[in-house]
């Protein structure tokens, strides 16, 4: 079995600046072999400027330490305690709160992964029906990767969580293929695609080396499944997990779980957070996923004669 390189709980979350080792990627971009990131976890509220100056502060913070992307969870932009607030703080992809992420890429010098903001749909005067948007930012602000989640939250558990995101949120159309960074393949994804495991398989398929989870899980559903659906994500598919998130109470309405993490290809928890806004810094070492992968080739022993394979697909009508 692959051996994690040694004091993998501690050493990961610890250095402060990544190994420069680097390899050319698509369209001859420098992409490290290792390489740090930041994993930010916050306390959103419906104070979009309060959230925007937290988040700016701990994107610094992950600058400073030496990382090349920075991770932000799903609903960092807001979390409203209505559907009316949601609505009304609602944003396009050409207004100010993404004008201000590109300008923090660029001013930053990293990657941002923003989780999932509040994206006014098509028809918005008439529909007033909004994307749950992934967005991934490059270094000079522009935009690299969307990803618009399939996925919806519906679900009532009796007593504890009743959350129906169908009401005012429109199933993204597609799943987006991975989008090379500095450091590795990313695949985008968002908090409850994590429970579908189809859709990192068709990452992974894609040549995804990082599936991104950015999430807001609720507290009775985090304490059950939150670290156990992670490590399957990464098991199963051998890639990097990472995983950012909500913490905490948002409002009367809505707590989170917390407990961002990042997970190896072999399955073990590199970093984590525990509650309370913050950020965990972990290496991605994509030489140590190659190995995992040749030593035990699961690509290569699917039976693909019996149950297909998972791919992306592309929906009629739907642009690849």
């Amino acid at each position: 079995q692959p051996s994690p390189p040694a004091a993998i709980l501690i050493s990961r979350q610890m250095l402060l600046l990544p190994a420069v080792t680097a390899i050319r990627g698509a369209r001859g971009m420098s992409m490290a072999r290792k390489a740090l990131i930041a994993v930010c976890q916050l306390s959103s509220t419906d104070d979009k400027d309060h959230n925007l100056r937290e988040c700016r502060e701990l994107v610094r913070q992950g600058a400073a330490r030496g990382a090349r992307v920075v991770f932000l969870p799903e609903a960092f932009d807001h979390i409203s305690p209505s559907t009316e607030d949601m609505l009304r703080l609602a944003e396009s992809l050409e207004g100010e709160l993404v004008g201000s992420y590109r300008q923090l890429a660029r001013e930053s010098g990293v990657w941002l992964s923003l989780g999932g903001f509040h994206e006014q749909g098509p028809d918005w005067d008439r529909e007033r029906r909004i994307y749950n948007t992934h967005l991934l930012l490059n270094d000079s602000g522009e935009i690299a990767g969307l990803y618009r989640k399939t996925h919806l939250f519906d679900v009532d558990i009796q007593g504890q969580v009743s959350l129906k995101e169908s009401t005012s949120t429109i199933p993204g159309p597609r799943i987006e293929p991975p989008v090379t960074t500095p450091i590795g393949k990313i695949g985008l994804a968002i908090c409850y695609d994590l429970r579908f495991p189809e859709i990192s398989l068709a990452l992974a398929n894609a040549g995804a080396e990082i599936l991104t989870f950015p999430s807001a899980f609720t507290l009775t559903t985090g304490m059950a499944h939150w670290e156990p659906l992670l490590r399957s994500r990464a098991i199963e598919t051998q890639c990097y997990v990472v995983a950012a998130a909500q913490t905490g109470r948002h409002n009367d309405r809505r707590w989170s779980f917390g407990h961002t993490m990042v997970v190896d290809p072999w399955g073990c928890v590199l970093a984590q957070c525990g509650q309370g806004p913050g950020l965990c810094c972990a290496e991605i070492d994509l030489d140590y996923l190659r190995q995992v992968r040749r030593q035990m080739p699961l690509a290569q022993h699917r039976r693909h004669d019996l149950y297909g394979t998972v791919c992306i697909q592309h929906p009629p009508g739907s642009a690849p």
